[in-house]
């Protein structure tokens, strides 16, 4: 089964188990003073900790009531706005004793509570009762993996302090995921408390620290999973796409479709179909909130949506819309449409309401190659990165050709050699899902080699491949998780673009990893490699998509033009006279520079331009449009005799006229090849 990123809705909608229940008691006072007098403390310390459990168990002598009891008195005291007001005595001074009682096995103390207390002073109580909890150990192993010895402590201290009084301590090679998600579900449904502001000031302060509590725990779960303890794989918990709530049958409806879905797409496809129908909603919700089932959507409604998209600003660039992302948008809520009517679903409209002339035009653009000056520059810096992980991802972009996602997805055995030595890279399945070999260059072989001896010094788990759910030893790990996309790749390019300066005046990068492959197919197709050679190279599904290289690389087309509006060309026909007298416009000129393969006729090329409307003429020998070059000589002659051939044709079936029509025509013909230098013969 595919793996994938956990949103913050399933995973508070997840199952956990709750610890064990304990019956909650007291523990003797005897037992307590034994506990004190062997932490070798301070006499007046000693009698401090005995007066406050005596006041403690005076005020709750079941414990069973004070675990029903409001928090706020549980806690003891409140953090206001502006002062901090004690609200039950006892319940705050007996806090140390309470942490004896759960470590002890007396008492599970709940997250609500250990959540709104802040700091946690648990382990000074463990290292008194002589408890390892295995802070030490776990934060070693952090640090085998790549993090700071110090923050890993850190985390590990916040975590399995919490852990050990809410579940009752025990090894950690017993932890497993039901503790993570049991410490993550208390977080965020702390957030939702009425009362949050009374123990950490405000909503905004709780998800600040709360952030921090969150990398904690993925700290330990990052740990625990290398440690062969947790299935779920470490990493960042995408936020969900909360639908709007003003239309609950349509947001119940878009949830089934999701559910439906998810198991044959990625993640992030599934995560941005969420927030498709959350932008479509919210415009619903707005614009025509009299909208409260899809059956009730109209052509209207999409088009309304469609008018609102374009004077849109993109939250990642805060200007409009692209026509691309506003077309993407509609095709996946088109899809919607789609799969609820082939389930036949109810309230869902039985016709299409989306056409595809509908649908926002998108620009073909050929591929943005690099400019031979740019790339030089811009490698140079590339190969002055200090991290040798994001070196090599981008030297290995350039020189394979690879998409993002494909050279993120590098395994540690994707490098050996064809049988002459040169380097092969197997590429894994990517867009197109299928795997690939292909030569690389030695450049970037070196640089992938050099990765890949530090790796091999690295024992971590195989993690999950995203597209295929096998476990594998990934190349560009970091802390024991897989690099992301911006720390691979958008850090470092930007870096390099900077020292290269190729920056735009706002000082954005000029260059995207994705022109690197573009640039790779472009070089192939001037340097004459078949179009099935970068086909394979660049994992194209069909030569449509290869044959933009080759058309935009044609050094025929390049040659044919420069014979033509060169100065000095050796030209003729009718025409010609307008370009030796320099009359066609610089317009003309330019149209003539991008389209000069579809002005080539059989034996010339006409000048034409599509503003003069179409041609009118067939004797296009004698058009004033017409041009012809020496290349097309070898035409000319045979035409000459195939017009020749047909007068003496005409002859002996007696046409007159049409002799006269192929004689005039093989004449003309004569001209040119005079005009031009060439004879006839």
């Amino acid at each position: 089964m595919r793996a994938g990123p956990v949103s913050a809705a399933a995973m508070q909608a997840r199952a956990v188990e709750e610890p064990r229940k304990v019956r909650s008691c007291h523990c003797s006072a005897d037992e307590y003073d034994a506990f004190l007098a062997g932490c070798e403390v301070a006499k007046h310390f000693v009698q401090q900790r005995r007066s406050h459990r005596k006041l403690f168990v005076q005020a709750w002598p079941d414990l069973e009531e004070w675990l029903h009891a409001p928090l706020a008195d549980r806690i003891g005291r409140m953090d206001g706005q502006t002062r901090r007001t004690l609200t039950n005595r006892p319940s705050y001074y007996a806090r140390a004793y309470l942490y004896y009682l759960a470590l002890n096995g007396h008492l599970r103390l709940d997250y609500p509570w250990l959540l709104a207390i802040g700091d946690l002073c648990v382990h000074d109580v463990a290292y008194h009762m002589g408890l390892d909890l295995g802070v030490d150990t776990l934060a070693t192993e952090a640090a085998a993996l790549g993090l700071r010895h110090e923050n890993a402590k850190l985390a590990m201290r916040w975590a399995l302090g919490r852990i050990a009084v809410h579940g009752g301590p025990r090894s950690i090679d017993r932890l497993n995921d039901n503790d993570i998600d049991q410490m993550l579900v208390a977080v965020r449904e702390f957030s939702k408390r009425p009362d949050l502001a009374a123990y950490w000031t405000s909503a905004e302060r709780y998800r600040q620290v709360s952030k921090s509590w969150i990398t904690k725990i993925g700290q330990l779960r990052l740990v625990l999973y290398h440690r062969g303890q947790v299935q779920e794989v470490p990493r960042k918990i995408m936020p969900s796409a909360d639908l709007c709530a003003r239309q609950p049958a349509m947001g119940v409806l878009v949830d089934a479709w999701l559910e439906r879905r998810a198991p044959a797409l990625r993640p992030a496809t599934t995560y941005h179909y969420a927030l498709t129908a959350r932008r479509f909603l919210g415009h619903l919700a707005e614009s025509h909130p009299q909208v409260q089932t899809f059956a009730d959507v109209k052509h209207d409604h999409i088009v309304s949506w469609m008018d609102a998209m374009a004077t849109e600003l993109s939250p990642k660039t805060g200007r409009p819309l692209t026509a691309r992302s506003q077309r993407e948008r509609v095709l996946r809520l088109t899809q919607f449409f789609k799969d609820a009517e082939d389930w036949a679903w109810h309230n869902v409209p039985r016709w299409p309401l989306i056409a595809k002339r509908d649908l926002p035009r998108v620009p073909d653009r050929i591929p943005r190659y690099i400019p031979r000056a740019d790339l030089e520059r811009l490698m140079d810096a590339v190969r002055g990165l200090p991290d040798p992980f994001q070196r090599a991802a981008v030297i290995v972009a350039r020189w394979s050709g690879a998409r993002r996602s494909e050279v993120r997805r590098l395994t540690t055995d994707c490098l050996d050699n064809y049988p002459d030595g040169t380097a092969r890279l197997r590429i894994p399945v990517g867009k197109t899902a299928r795997e690939r070999m292909i030569p690389l260059h030695d450049e970037a072989a070196d640089a992938l080699r050099a990765v890949l001896a530090i790796r091999a010094e690295v024992a971590d788990r195989r993690l999950p491949d995203e597209r295929t759910g096998d476990l594998v030893r990934f190349v560009f790990v970091w802390r024991g998780k897989l690099m992301s996309d911006r720390h691979l790749f958008g850090t470092p390019l930007r870096r390099a673009c900077e020292a290269a300066s190729l920056v735009d005046a706002v000082g954005k990068p000029t260059i995207t990893m994705h022109r690197f492959r573009h640039t790779l197919g472009t070089e192939l197709a001037e340097r004459g490699a078949k179009l099935h050679t970068i086909m394979s190279i660049l994992g194209h599904e069909s030569p449509q998509m290869t044959m933009v290289y080759a058309r935009i690389s044609d050094a025929e087309v390049l040659r044919d033009y420069r014979s033509v509006l060169e100065p000095g060309a050796v030209i003729a026909g009718a025409g010609a006279e307008a370009i030796r007298a320099g009359a066609l416009s610089d317009s003309a000129i330019d149209w003539l520079r991008t389209n000069f393969l579809k002005t080539e006729l059989e034996l010339g090329h006409c000048l034409r331009l599509p503003s003069e409307g179409p041609c009118e003429c067939d004797l296009y020998l004698s058009c004033s449009r017409f041009v012809t070059t020496p290349t097309y000589a070898p035409r000319l002659r045979e035409r000459h005799r195939l017009e020749l051939s047909l007068a003496d044709d005409a002859r002996e079936r007696s046409w007159p006229r049409e002799v006269e029509r192929h004689c005039s025509v093989a004449r003309r013909i004569e001209q040119l090849l005079t005009d031009l230098g060439e004879g006839v013969d």
